[in-house]
């Protein structure tokens, strides 16, 4: 499905029954609403999940304009306005995890959990991100397609499923350049280093052990100064989800689990 929202026009999709708990996914930087496939079969029998292109990547529309870190966080509160949902969980993978960051931050009462994957306060120097923006403004996305993948998977994983890493190599090179360099600017300049310790929802962070983009040094900082905050670590490069679907999916339903059980009887009233 396609809304207008505000000035720009978002792809979606609804998976799960209506009377399920609402969870949102939000992908990572060059990637779009696919990514979260390995997780759909599981999760979409105990969620009515929204998943969603951001702005500028997959099948939604681009600004046209620089963006922030919150211009894509009020986006999700358009889109849980337009499914008519106050409250959702919301796992965030990479510039997702800062969107859920920005969430909980600032409106913690349209949350009920929160899921930080593969992501960090404030991701990697403005140095890098300069560099890769004037790459691909100059060359397009497959200028850094394959740099991207080498960074996202081991090279284990690398040698033994081509077939998938080709398959995400051509979802990243599908994206558009602007969109995605105006979502990098986005990145480059979010800093929540201070403002995370403000978050009270309850929250997973999940992180890679060789996770080169968002290491686990930078989970364990958020797990650190968000207050209760569960962490998780998981044997993988960035992409967890993929590398490790297994171990992806049972730590997110395991801390998701209180609302599973709380549904897992019967089908309450639904929410108005």
């Amino acid at each position: 499905m396609r809304t207008g929202l505000g000035s720009v026009v978002l792809n979606y999709r609804i998976t799960g029954d209506e009377r399920l708990p609402p969870l949102v996914l939000s992908h990572g930087l060059g990637l779009d609403l696919t990514m979260w496939e390995p997780q759909m079969a599981a999760l979409s029998r105990v969620f009515r999940v929204l998943r969603y292109d951001t702005r500028g990547h997959g099948a939604s529309a681009d600004s046209a304009a620089p963006c922030t870190i919150e211009d894509l966080g009020r986006d999700v509160l358009a889109l849980l306005d337009q499914a008519g949902v106050d409250r959702a969980h919301f796992c965030g993978f990479s510039m997702g995890g800062m969107i859920g960051m920005w969430l909980g931050i600032h409106v913690p009462e349209r949350l009920d959990r929160l899921v930080l994957a593969h992501t960090a306060a404030r991701i990697g120097p403005r140095s890098m991100w300069n560099e890769r923006i004037e790459i691909v403004n100059a060359s397009g996305m497959r200028a850094i397609s394959e740099t991207a993948m080498q960074r996202w998977f081991t090279p284990d994983f690398l040698a033994a499923h081509p077939l998938v890493v080709a398959a995400l190599k051509e979802v990243f090179e599908r994206n558009s350049a602007a969109g995605y360099v105006r979502c990098c600017a986005a990145v480059r300049d979010a800093d929540f280093l201070e403002a995370i310790g403000r978050i009270r929802t309850p929250t997973l962070v999940i992180s890679g052990t060789m996770d080169a983009a968002t290491t686990l040094a930078d989970g364990g900082v958020l797990a650190k100064r968000i207050v209760g905050a569960e962490f998780v670590e998981v044997g993988s490069a960035h992409l967890s989800n993929f590398e490790k679907p297994t171990e992806f999916t049972a730590a997110l339903l395991a801390f998701l689990s209180e609302d599973i059980d709380a549904y897992a009887t019967g089908f309450p009233p639904s929410r108005e």
